[in-house]
């Protein structure tokens, strides 16, 4: 909507010059940081490399990606959806967990989903992370 009776344009002021941003036409805009009430006026959290000594900072980093309870594999099975398939693919997976008795089962996804072969029929699929 145009509002042709309003104007804001400072008497002698060329229309085709580009405004610059030092001199924004005295509308006193600040380039100072917001403060939103959080009590520091930093605003921004201190790193810890800034307060750590150069060699310590890295060690710390290193220590905090090591976690026990990483994921550090993935198995997949899948069979097709019948009785005798699902029983067989139950003493697989009960044998595999039976080899590998070091193995920490972190997380489980099971789907069923059409896996191609010879021909395309429903399977159920399991995906098992340790």
């Amino acid at each position: 909507m145009d509002n042709f009776g309003i104007d804001k344009t400072p008497p002698g002021r060329d229309l085709d010059e580009p405004i610059s941003f030092d001199d924004a036409g005295g509308a006193g805009i600040s380039h100072s940081p917001l403060n939103l009430g959080g009590g520091d006026t930093a605003g921004a959290p201190k790193s810890e490399m800034s307060a750590q000594p150069a060699g310590t900072t890295v060690k710390k980093l290193a220590e905090k990606m090591v976690s026990a309870e990483r994921i550090t594999g993935v198995r997949t099975f899948f069979t097709k959806l019948h009785a005798g398939a699902i029983e067989f693919l139950d003493e697989v997976i009960t044998k595999w967990l039976k080899e590998n008795p070091g193995i920490s089962i972190k997380r489980t996804n099971i789907v069923t989903g059409e896996i191609q072969g010879k021909k395309t029929e429903p399977n159920i699929i399991i995906t098992v992370w340790y």
